[in-house]
């Protein structure tokens, strides 16, 4: 199967030519394939980052192998990988940064490791594998090459998996864990909206949200204009999780919350 498209995840940044390069392999040996490019401002060695950009986004893109590198590993003996999905496939380092992401695409039906020479550049560096292993195998992909000619099949149950985050409910409270925060300092968290549902929450219920000894007085509403003044704001964003937000301002630095930090929301009754 051939893909008319490749997305590309990334902590390299902007200011350097890293993604470019990697772009160009990818066009020497692909050149039909157009490249979403989803992000490239990954938090450096942020894999649980990295991770949650690329599980949210996938299911809104069109059919594509997705190239993702976020490596702290690079040059040891972590493997490369391609995963196979139900919608799609997946290139990069075998470090959790796929995994959620081939779940989100219809679920995980094969894994191969990345050990192939054909598929890869002639000089592999140690520290650049995204330009000499990953990005040559996202091009051989999407031109159609099968995944069982990469390298030998891997046992699902052997690939790396990011720890899940914790969330238990009871009537009036929600207790759960920093999932993801984005640019504008919203706190998404790891509960879903069916579990504010489970906690009796309603819009416009009074809550307060304890977090690394300080307690903020909250409202639970629908969007960040349901707050009261600048007051923090309960909701459930746009990837179906529960969320934190200041109207017009930001919940991180407003409550100081970094990914894996435990929440406890209490609602009025």
């Amino acid at each position: 199967m051939s893909y008319d498209w490749i997305s590309f995840t990334t902590d390299y940044g902007i200011d350097d030519g890293f993604v470019g390069v990697c772009e160009g392999v990818v066009a020497r040996i692909a050149p039909g394939p157009r490249v979403i490019h989803l992000s490239h401002t990954v938090p450096p060695q942020d894999v649980r980052r990295g991770a949650a950009v690329l599980a949210q986004a996938v299911p809104y893109l069109p059919p594509a192998v997705h190239l993702a590198v976020v490596d702290p590993g690079v040059g040891t003996d972590r493997r490369g990988l391609v995963l196979v999905a139900a919608e799609g496939a997946l290139v990069g380092p075998d470090n959790g940064l796929l995994v959620a992401a081939a779940e989100a695409l219809g679920g995980l039906r094969a894994a191969y490791e990345l050990t192939e020479p054909a598929y890869r550049l002639p000089t592999v560096s140690a520290t650049f594998h995204g330009r000499d292993v990953f990005a040559p195998a996202a091009a051989h992909l999407a031109e159609g090459v099968p995944a069982a000619r990469f390298g030998p099949e891997v046992d699902p149950a052997t690939l790396v998996r990011l720890p899940e985050p914790s969330t238990s409910v009871t009537q009036g409270r929600l207790t759960t864990e920093i999932r993801y925060v984005d640019t504008f300092g919203n706190l998404q968290l790891a509960a879903t909206g069916a579990d504010l549902d489970a906690s009796g929450a309603e819009p416009g219920t009074t809550a307060h949200a304890n977090l690394n000894g300080r307690s903020v007085t909250a409202t639970v509403g629908r969007t960040f204009a349901d707050s009261t003044g600048d007051g923090l704001v309960i909701y459930v964003d746009s990837g179906a999780r529960v969320a934190l937000a200041v109207n017009r301002g930001s919940a991180a630095r407003e409550l100081g919350g970094k990914v894996g930090d435990q929440v406890v929301l209490l609602f009025a009754r």
